[in-house]
């Protein structure tokens, strides 16, 4: 950075701070709560009292203890400082005392940036977007899927494992007798936005909405979702990758925390019911230079450039190693199964929905024309997911990587009435998750480009999903595992 540019943003910097103190002041806020993500996605925070909190603490940040964050680093290297990003404040509605919140990113004691840091992952692939000159801008904008249950119980210890959900919706209690039933239960795939009072959560969710109106996320739309058992979906407007990326972790702390105030627990596992709808995380992208969408052409297949074209085959080409950001838990691939509009097919189509991708076409102006990337979910670091997925886009777009060319489609028929022969040339997405970390052991250069990640972050996070969720899950006996094989 030239010397100008430096005090251009010390003094900026300096600005911002003073205003983060002024706010404090006046929403008489007594508590700050500084808040980083780990590696597989979750948020943690530390909470500093408002009158110790300077300027100089808003700059310089805050140190912690990296070696207690999941895929960050040793005891022997454990000192880190996590800095807020000042634009970030947020008045945390679910604490008792006055509590401001801010994100934050990861800091090296010698002031420079953590590579491990997944917003700082972020950030590095919206800069090499940037430094390509395909475009200035990617914006992201994800449909999060979530359930809101009554009741969840589990366990697992050396003699027993089981786990139970139940739902006051749910179909299967249209017997249950301890009680006035009200019946209007929702029947398996049958949730798809009906009236109260089948549905039973309109008012859950309208408060979640305005909980995320008043942290300054725009909200476009709520509704009940397909499956039974409290199944729902909040959409809020799409914006540039890394604030996308803050504004998904900003969701789900609301709705985890309104679903709470409700005596309900919010869940964003993609499979957590057997036989209907699993919970997905559509990811609706776009590219701009300047005020020119590049994946508008009028005419074109779902009005799409050559170049969104390109795109696409990227995501399609690499969706194996994709997965293994978008889609990184052992639960997954339950919810990737055909049957339940899982998008399990790596081909792009105006229509279908269980194409990997699908080009939105219902009243596309050239600005909002997009494509919508089916397969990820919410068990997904947004960071890493959305960076991963720009970076196939890119190495499409810069290899010319061709959808059409590759046996992606377009495939607008119903895949499932497809005959064997033609169900053949399809592709499939991995049927694990162990399968989709073997193909970014195979598949990860385009993901290096530009340092955006690096063989480091790639081998840790390979390492840190085989020995802490992969294994533990694999030596586990499975309670079918009873009902196949206790008697032979």
């Amino acid at each position: 950075m030239a010397p100008n540019s430096a005090l251009t943003a010390a003094h900026e910097a300096l600005e911002a701070a003073q205003k983060i103190l002024e706010l404090i002041q006046e929403k008489g806020i007594e508590m700050v709560d500084f808040r980083i993500v780990d590696v597989p996605g979750r948020q943690h925070h530390i909470t500093v009292p408002a009158c110790e909190v300077d300027v100089d603490q808003l700059v310089r940040g805050i140190a912690f203890d990296g070696s207690s964050i999941q895929g960050f680093r040793g005891i022997e290297e454990s000192d880190m400082v996590m800095r807020p990003v000042l634009t970030s404040a947020y008045v945390d509605p679910f604490m008792e005392a006055p509590t401001l919140g801010l994100n934050c990113t990861v800091y090296e004691p010698n002031g420079t940036r953590y590579e491990r840091d997944p917003r700082y992952i972020a950030e590095k692939a919206e800069q090499y977007l940037a430094a390509t000159g395909i475009a200035d801008k990617a914006f992201f904008g994800p449909e999060l899927e979530f359930f809101l249950f009554d009741d969840v119980r589990f366990d697992s210890s050396a003699n027993g494992a089981f786990y139970a959900v139940d739902s006051e919706e749910a179909v299967w209690n249209t017997g249950k007798g301890d009680g006035p039933n009200l019946a209007y239960k929702v029947k398996n795939k049958s949730g798809y936005f009906p009236l109260p009072p089948t549905d039973t959560q309109q008012d859950i969710r309208t408060a979640m909405v305005k909980e995320l109106m008043a942290a300054g996320i725009r909200v476009e739309r709520h509704h009940h979702e397909v499956a039974t058992a409290g199944q729902a979906e909040i959409n809020f407007r799409f914006d540039t990758l890394t604030k996308t990326a803050d504004h998904t972790m900003l969701y789900k702390y609301i709705v985890r925390n309104v679903a709470r105030r409700y005596g309900k627990v919010a869940t964003f596992m993609p499979k957590p019911i057997f036989g209907d709808n699993g919970s997905g995380m559509h990811v609706h992208q776009s590219l701009f230079k300047g005020d020119t969408p590049i994946f508008y052409e009028e005419g074109g297949y779902g009005n799409l450039s050559e170049t969104a074209l390109y795109y696409i085959g990227g995501i399609l080409k690499h969706a194996p190693a994709v997965l293994a950001f978008s889609n990184p838990s052992t639960n997954s691939y339950k919810r990737l199964v055909p049957g339940y509009e899982a998008p399990v097919n790596l081909v792009f189509s105006k229509g279908n929905r269980s194409a990997a991708i699908r080009v939105p076409v219902a009243a596309v102006t050239p600005k909002s024309c997009r494509i919508e990337f089916r397969t990820p979910d919410g068990t997904s670091n947004p960071y890493l997911a959305f960076a991963a997925m720009l970076m196939a886009g890119i190495d499409g777009i810069r290899n010319r990587i061709d959808p059409r060319e590759h046996g992606f489609g377009p495939v607008d028929k119903n895949i499932y009435e497809l005959d064997a022969a033609e169900k053949a040339l399809i592709q499939s997405v991995p049927g694990s998750f162990e399968e989709s970390l073997q193909a970014l052991e195979a598949d990860h250069e385009f993901l290096l480009e530009g340092g955006v990640f690096t063989p480091d972050f790639i081998r840790a996070w390979i390492d840190l999903k085989r020995s802490s969720e992969i294994a533990p899950v694999n030596v586990r006996p499975h309670p079918y595992e009873f009902h196949l094989y206790l008697d032979l």
